[in-house]
């Protein structure tokens, strides 16, 4: 990737097309790990991707220079969920011992735990940070969704629901989504005590939620679902505008999907680790890359570029391959 490939995507412009993604192939693959990987971040305003694997690792690369510049082991504690703070060399994780479900922050610069979060007493299934404030929630098998701020280890608020919950934050961190039991509750971040202002359902799908995500803009938002169905919404209104299918997941894994940077293509995990994009304007599936692996990779776009990453029981990033787009070729 830090070839010719990666020279030729710098002279394309930053517009997604179909015809741009159906090129997209492998670039690089990282292939040294021991297990699957669980979770992976990148950070907002660095080259800097984060990934929880399920051989205990934390590992830290620079995309832009191809290189893993860190790997740290939590043995003692495991690791599951990984998202980044503000900070481009620090980290909050949730644990996957099975006896100790505290999230942590992490300084990987010096490899120093900085505070512990204890308040769930299951395994935390999703994790999401507030990009304009110190603040994250979290949501666990317990049934508990916990408001929290880094500066503080005591929860700031509780929230109790009825299944499994995914949880995120909209970019500009003034409201929050919880999706659970067929539904998207919407929460004002100053006055959530209040409950839900709205509550969107998904359309008579009650598997269990698996990651609600927010485009870019705020203006969309997606449900992914145990039973294999991506759902996307209009976030202000609730209009449910798609459903995605692909094969379910089984009951320990997770399928994620993740919008494109401007918000017009869905990208998501299938039951049967395989990789598929829709068009959100048409509904229709645009491209497709088929696997033999038997769950669902993580995936994440990097956020202003014409990549993403999946990683499976591997690391691999996503590029175009212009040279099959000639007419791209040499665009500002």
């Amino acid at each position: 990737m830090a070839g010719g490939q990666a020279d030729r995507e710098d002279k394309v412009s930053l517009e997604l097309t179909e015809e741009i993604l159906q090129s997209m192939e492998v670039g690089m693959i990282f292939r040294d790990y021991n297990g699957r990987i669980s979770s992976m971040d990148f950070h907002r305003t660095s080259s800097f991707l984060v990934t929880a694997s399920d051989d205990e690792s934390i590992r830290l690369y620079d995309v832009a220079n191809a290189m893993c510049l860190k790997t740290i082991n939590s043995k003692k504690y495991g690791v599951d969920l990984v998202s980044f703070t503000s900070h481009p060399t620090t980290i909050i994780y949730s644990s996957k011992n099975g006896w100790d479900e505290s999230l942590r922050l992490l300084s990987l610069h010096d490899n120093k735990y900085l505070r512990y979060f204890k308040g769930h007493h299951d395994r935390v299934v999703s994790l999401s940070l507030c990009s304009q404030k110190e603040y994250f929630i979290s949501g666990s098998l317990d049934r508990t969704v916990l408001l929290w701020d880094q500066r503080a280890e005591k929860c700031q608020g509780l929230l109790r629901v009825q299944g499994r919950p995914a949880t995120a934050y909209d970019d500009q961190g003034l409201v929050f989504a919880i999706a659970f039991g067929g539904c998207i509750r919407m929460f004002d971040t100053r006055k959530y005590e209040k409950g839900p202002f709205d509550i969107f359902s998904v359309g008579g799908d009650i598997s269990d939620a698996n990651v609600v995500k927010f485009s870019n803009d705020g203006r969309l938002m997606l449900l992914t679902t145990a039973d294999g169905h991506i759902h996307v919404h209009e976030s202000f209104r609730g209009t449910l505008l798609s459903t995605f299918n692909v094969k379910p997941v089984l009951s320990q894994s997770t399928l994620e999907a993740s919008f494109s940077p401007e918000g017009m293509f869905v990208i998501s995990g299938s039951g049967d680790g395989s990789v598929y994009a829709w068009s959100v304007r048409s509904g229709k599936e645009v491209a497709s890359w088929l696997s033999t692996e038997t769950e669902p990779p993580v995936i994440k776009w990097a956020s202003g570029s014409l990549m993403f990453v999946t990683g499976s029981s591997e690391l691999s990033f996503w590029i175009p391959d212009l040279s099959k787009l000639g007419a791209y070729v040499g665009r500002k």
